[in-house]
């Protein structure tokens, strides 16, 4: 059978079906241990986040000298260290809500905290959008805590006036594809 994988096939093909673009996509909600959620107007400064990946591990059963190759069980790559990227805002509300989330889990102060397994209350909610801004998929990042809140740097002696960000680390268990 012949591969048919020409230029003309390769332009129809993303005529009718597009590109998803590396702006259609939202973090639409968190809740995370220890705090309460953020809204709508601490989302829009989201910069930038990621659609986490999923693996099955491999199982190898040795036969004979061949191994055959099984599927195992899942995995979620990177569910110990999901980054988010925001705009810094000018009262800087988002790096104390993540300071709150941070203390709350384990406060140092008095060497108590909610550090117990978090639970589906705590959660990322993420989507795929369309062109009209529309969702064409949702999936949720399930039992959300806090792991980092990285350094914020400011440039003062040669600063322009540029924006600043606040990082964050979160783990979550796993996730569930909503649509």
């Amino acid at each position: 059978m012949p591969v048919n994988q020409t230029i003309q096939n390769f332009y129809r093909t993303a005529a009718d079906r597009d590109f998803s673009r590396d702006f259609l996509f939202r973090v639409t909600q968190m809740q995370l241990q220890g705090v309460p959620a953020l809204t709508e107007n601490d989302l829009v400064y989201v910069k930038t986040a990621a659609l986490p990946g999923r693996s099955i591990t491999n199982v190898a059963v040795p036969y004979m000298g061949l191994a055959l190759n099984i599927p195992g069980t899942v995995t979620y790559p990177g569910s110990d260290g999901y980054a988010l990227n925001f705009y810094l805002d000018a009262d800087s509300q988002l790096r104390n809500y993540f300071e709150g989330a941070s203390r709350s889990l384990f406060d140092d102060l008095n060497s108590t905290g909610e550090y117990g397994t978090p639970d589906d209350d705590f959660f990322i909610q993420l989507a795929q959008l369309d062109k009209e801004l529309e969702p064409i998929a949702q999936y949720k990042l399930v039992g959300a805590s806090l792991r980092n809140i990285d350094n914020i740097g400011y440039n003062i002696s040669d600063g322009t006036g540029t924006t600043v960000e606040v990082n964050a680390t979160i783990a979550y268990h796993y996730y569930t594809k909503e649509q």
